[in-house]
């Protein structure tokens, strides 16, 4: 289940666990702490194994007025990925907001993970030189035949 991370925000693991989804740069990591803290709407949720008060993974994200709701962050701990986390984040998340679509932008190294539950994934370019982005989209609502 997943648990409100915001109270627990500036708390060390949850500093940590956010830094590995946002490029390795302390400014960034700022700011993503500071949207979480001051913009309404901005989601931040987490799996915590509560025997060894552990936080598992994170994630963050923000329902738009489309209906989509837009990954802005996700993160598992390293020694704790491939178990299947990462996945039941995303899948709470859908269950708890029941949006039109799920979307996440990355990079090359994340597009396995969002293609094997079920996005697909087209190319955005460079918008940084050497740093290819991607756009993962899952369409939960069957688009009606516009006729």
């Amino acid at each position: 289940m997943l648990i409100d991370l915001k109270p627990q925000l500036r708390q060390e693991d949850v500093q940590e666990l956010l830094a590995l989804s946002v490029f390795p740069d302390p400014e960034l990591l700022e700011e993503a702490t500071v949207s979480y803290e001051t913009e309404e709407g901005n989601t931040l949720r987490g799996l915590r194994d509560a025997e060894e008060d552990k936080l598992l993974g994170l994630i963050g994200y923000r329902l738009n007025e489309g209906g989509e709701l837009l990954i802005r962050h996700i993160a598992v701990a390293p020694d704790e990925r491939n178990q299947g986390y990462g996945r039941a984040m995303v899948l709470e998340a859908l269950a708890e907001t029941e949006p039109a679509a799920i979307v996440a932008e990355t990079d090359e190294e994340a597009i396995n993970f969002y293609r094997n539950i079920g996005f697909t994934v087209e190319s955005l370019g460079e918008p940084y030189p050497g740093a290819e982005r991607f756009k993962c989209t899952y369409v939960t609502e069957p688009e009606e035949d516009a006729e």
